[in-house]
Formats: structure tokens, C-alpha cells, sequence
């Protein structure tokens, strides 16, 4: 029996944004447990603390901190979560539903270990502050004073402090195809909208840190009198370029004008040392000058973004 072409024909390339960014990448979740430091006062508490002011107590609202966070030990816990989050973001583009965020799926795996390493920081950091927690109890009591109150404060702060990730299905779950087709390709058309949406989030996204990193550096460059040319650091420099590398890393082609302006200010800045512009005018002005263009149409491309229009279903439809 003879076959057809179609029988070998290859699957179909996604053609458009949203199709490639579906097609390579995978939705990812990053969640942390995180030890609250604040407690709000009983309403006796709130009664006596109003009475000082001639106030009322319901219209009052007053909250005590449990623990000094400004202790090195709890700051060393809070720069994990911070590094938590930067690398999160760092590695992501948006999704518009809330907590998830879609990663390349070539970067998961590093993804996971990359976090697993830091995981581990944590719960060191952890460890190291449940050691001086006894110290920021008798520091808290001292503070406090009558609001102090034992029982706000559990035993250990092991298990208190974590970060978890998982890589969550946005797409329609194939038993739906069995039990309603309709609803599957329901299903279907709204996760393709969601993409479209997240094509629109990226851009934003890169447009406006973009358009913040040109304005600053340009800023820093601009031409004046001797005794007053503004003093730039080299993270004005290096940070343009870190997002240069972040673009290619993430870019899925979705705006060619968005692209030739990010080579534009690449070329621009390309091989340019922080301390050549602090030592040549004429390079500061050159590079000024081009990065003034890129900014202009920067600020066009941010005037010309329609706002996003969200409708969401009504919990009680009808």
C-alpha cells in the first residue's frame, strides 16, 4: 500500500509569538514559607493604646514586631529570599496568572539545581539565626514590654523559612478531550490567549527596563560645564549589558523593532570600557548621542503599548 506525502510530512513550526513561546517553554511556580514578624494587637491592646491618643480602639489599627529584622542573622536570611526571587525572575518571563511565570525549557534543569543550591543557603542561614533566637526573644521582651507575650513565639525556628518550586500544566489536561471536545477546544482558545497576553507582558517588561537603563546611562553621560559632569558607576555600563545578555537568553522574536533597537545600543556600547567614558568627552558624547536615539523611540514604543484589558468570568455567571 502506497503512503501519501502528508503521512510524513513534518509537525507544523509555530509561526508566531505566541506559538514559539508555547512551544519552548514551561510554566514554573516558586513559593516560600516565611516566618511572620508582625502581629496584630488584641483589641484590649488596641483599647489601651487609643486611650493614650483620645481615640477609639475599633478605629485603630496597631500591630506589634515580634523580632528585630534588622538583626545580621535574620538579614542574612532575608538576602536568601532576595536572591531567591532576583534568580526567579531573572531566568522567567511573565504569564498573566498569578505566581506562575514561564521558563525556557532547556534552562529547567539548571533551574532546579540553581535553587536546590540556594534552598540549601537558606536553610544554613536558618540554622545560624535559630542559634541567636533566644538572644532576639530577650531583645523583643525588653522592647516590647507589656506586649511582650511568650506564646507568640514557637519553640525553633526550624521549618519556618523554606522555598519550594514546582513547574505547574497550564495547558487543557487531555481527559477533558474524552470527556467534552467542546470544552477542551474551549480550553484550548483561552490558554492561547493567555500566550498572546504573555507576549504582551514580555515586551512590556523589556521595553520599560530597557528604556530605564538608556534613560539612566544617557542621564549619567549628558554634556555640561567641567566642574559639573556627572559622575556615573560602572553598574550604569554593566547592567545595560547584563540585560543585553537576559534578551537574547529569553527574546522570542515577538517585535523586530524592539530587536534593532536593543543591537543598536549594543553596538553603541559594545567594547566600551566604564573608565574610557569617564576619561574621553567625545566618547561620552558619542555615546550619548546614540543612545538618545534608542531612548526616543524607547519612549515611543512606551506611549504607543496599549494598556492590557483583563476580563474575567464573574463568579456567579447569569
Amino acid at each position: 500500500m502506497s503512503m501519501s506525502l502528508l503521512d510524513h510530512a513534518a509537525p507544523a513550526q509555530p509561526d508566531t509569538a505566541a506559538e514559539r513561546l508555547r512551544a519552548r517553554t514551561a510554566a514554573v511556580r516558586v513559593s516560600l514559607r516565611w516566618l511572620g514578624v508582625r502581629k496584630t494587637l488584641t483589641p484590649e491592646q488596641k483599647s489601651q493604646a487609643a486611650e493614650s491618643f483620645g481615640a477609639e480602639g475599633e478605629f485603630l489599627s496597631a500591630r506589634k514586631k515580634l523580632l528585630d529584622t534588622r538583626h545580621p542573622a535574620f538579614k542574612d536570611v532575608t538576602a536568601v529570599r532576595g536572591r531567591v526571587s532576583s534568580y526567579w525572575r531573572s531566568m522567567t518571563l511573565p504569564y498573566p496568572e498569578p505566581g506562575i511565570r514561564l521558563i525556557k525549557q532547556s534552562d529547567v534543569e539548571g533551574f532546579d539545581q540553581h535553587l536546590t543550591g540556594l534552598r540549601a543557603e537558606l536553610h544554613d542561614a536558618v540554622r545560624r539565626l535559630d542559634r541567636q533566637y533566644d538572644e532576639l526573644r530577650t531583645m523583643a521582651q525588653r522592647r516590647l514590654g507589656q506586649l511582650y507575650n511568650p506564646n507568640d513565639y514557637p519553640p525553633s525556628l526550624t521549618g519556618l523559612f523554606d522555598v519550594e518550586w514546582d513547574f505547574p500544566s497550564v495547558e487543557p489536561p487531555d481527559y477533558l478531550l474524552q470527556l467534552s471536545p467542546a470544552l477542551y477546544e474551549q480550553e484550548r482558545a483561552r490558554v492561547t490567549a493567555r500566550f498572546e497576553e504573555a507576549i504582551q507582558l514580555a515586551e512590556q517588561a523589556f521595553i520599560s527596563e530597557f528604556a530605564k537603563l538608556v534613560s539612566h546611562l544617557t542621564e549619567r553621560l549628558s554634556s555640561g560645564p567641567e566642574s559639573e559632569r556627572k559622575v556615573f558607576r560602572d553598574s550604569a555600563v554593566a547592567n545595560l549589558i547584563e540585560f543585553f545578555g537576559r534578551f537574547k537568553q529569553l527574546n522570542v522574536g515577538s517585535s523586530d523593532q524592539l530587536d534593532a533597537l536593543v543591537e543598536e545600543a549594543q553596538r553603541t556600547v559594545r567594547g566600551v570600557a566604564p573608565q574610557e567614558l569617564r576619561d574621553s568627552g567625545a566618547l561620552r558624547q558619542h555615546v550619548a548621542t546614540q543612545l538618545s536615539r534608542v531612548q526616543a523611540e524607547l519612549d515611543g514604543l512606551l506611549i504607543d503599548r496599549p494598556r492590557r484589558r483583563i476580563i474575567r468570568p464573574t463568579e456567579n455567571p447569569g
